[in-house]
């Protein structure tokens, strides 16, 4: 009886542990996303680099909304900022979001909650191409929550996203 005691223990004070202290697996895919800066969890050089397989795997969310961009509401799967921000181990304040073309944006690190934006990277089902706001564009729940209607939210709404930088 005590055995198993201890075994529970064991098992619990284990699985306590925060999977983002362990590395990552190296992309078998193109890198569709790399974060640089304040992160623990990497597979490469400062960073952390992502195919879709493994932006696929740290979990999915679906949720359907409308945006300012599209007509109609829209269905959207990608993984939450937060589980991102977690599996990492991010630290700092700010998250720097670059698209393909350098346009980059902030996002306060206090936006990825749950519940709340997502990296998508399908859009109807469908994988997103650059020519669609593709491969990555973060989007929020705009018909969630009134505070995600804004100007201020829909700037941080950034498509073509490949690259994140957390700055502290």
């Amino acid at each position: 009886m005590l055995f198993k005691a201890l075994k529970i223990i064991a098992i619990s004070v284990f699985a306590a542990q925060p999977l983002a202290a362990a590395s990552l697996d190296q992309p078998a895919g193109e890198v569709v996303l790399t974060v640089s800066g304040a992160v623990k969890a990497d597979n490469a050089e400062g960073a952390a680099q992502f195919d879709l397989a493994m932006l696929e795997g740290l979990g999915a969310v679906e949720f359907e909304t409308s945006t300012i961009w599209t007509q109609g509401v829209q269905h959207f799967e990608g993984v939450p900022l937060d589980q991102l921000v977690d599996r990492l181990d991010i630290t700092g304040t700010t998250l720097r979001a670059t698209a393909i073309n350098d346009y980059a944006v902030d996002i306060p690190l206090s936006d990825a909650v749950e519940g709340g934006p997502i990296i998508a990277y399908k859009l109807n089902g469908e994988e997103m191409s650059v020519r669609d706001k593709g491969p990555l564009w973060i989007v929020y729940p705009y018909d969630s929550k009134t505070e995600y209607q804004s100007e201020v939210v829909y700037s941080r709404s950034i498509w073509q996203l490949d690259r994140i930088e957390v700055i502290e």
